[in-house]
């Protein structure tokens, strides 16, 4: 259990298909957007949402370069593996509709003429993190996966702290929040690997 099957040696599913130098790359580029997008919108009185091209592009970069790069690492690790570490059709359908709602959702609050400062402040950098950091717990929950449970409830707590920030500071707390959790679960992932160990 926990090992893929392919031609030649088995590979640890846990060391797959996000090895730990794409997890801290990804901590690296939320950290970035973020604070692009902070540092744009810092010191807006009455705040008029992010408003800035470059921060507009920085986030954009990000979306393209990590689905590029998961996509790939994800293809070639995954050949050919079975195992629990791999979600299933059901649970990657909770995770896209979690993902999808929280942006409909937001379309929707602003086309009722909902504020800037919560629908391009507050909302983009808290409600997503909470939404799926609590869907991504509950699966994993129900798997009994306690460490990527722990993730993603970490994850919803971030969402949480920036409700409490307000729609400008909200940005920073999310791209240092989620960086230190990436960065944390890559430490986790690259001691594992370190150590021999397996973690389905």
């Amino acid at each position: 259990m926990g090992w893929g099957r392919r031609k030649g040696p088995a590979i640890p599913l846990d060391s797959m298909p996000y090895p730990p130098w794409l997890t801290a790359t990804r901590a690296v580029l939320v950290l970035a957007g973020c604070g692009a997008l902070w540092l744009a919108v810092h010191g807006q009185h009455p705040y008029r949402g992010p408003g800035v091209a470059l921060a507009v592009l920085v986030v954009a970069a990000f979306v393209v370069v990590n689905f590029g790069i998961t996509l790939a690492v994800a293809r070639r690790a995954t050949a050919g593996v079975i195992g629990r570490s791999r979600l299933h059709p059901a649970e990657i359908a909770v995770m896209t509709v979690a993902w999808v709602g929280v942006y409909v959702a937001m379309g929707v609050l602003a086309g009722n003429g909902a504020g800037d400062a919560f629908v391009y402040g507050v909302y983009p950098t808290t409600v997503p993190l909470i939404v799926v950091g609590l869907v991504w717990a509950a699966i994993m929950a129900i798997r009994a996966d306690w460490r990527r449970f722990g993730a993603g409830l970490a994850v919803a707590i971030v969402g949480a702290a920036g409700l409490l920030a307000g729609p400008v500071d909200a940005w920073a707390v999310a791209g240092v929040g989620v960086c230190v959790v990436l960065l944390a679960i890559a430490a986790t992932r690259a001691w594992h690997q370190h150590h021999g160990t397996v973690h389905p």
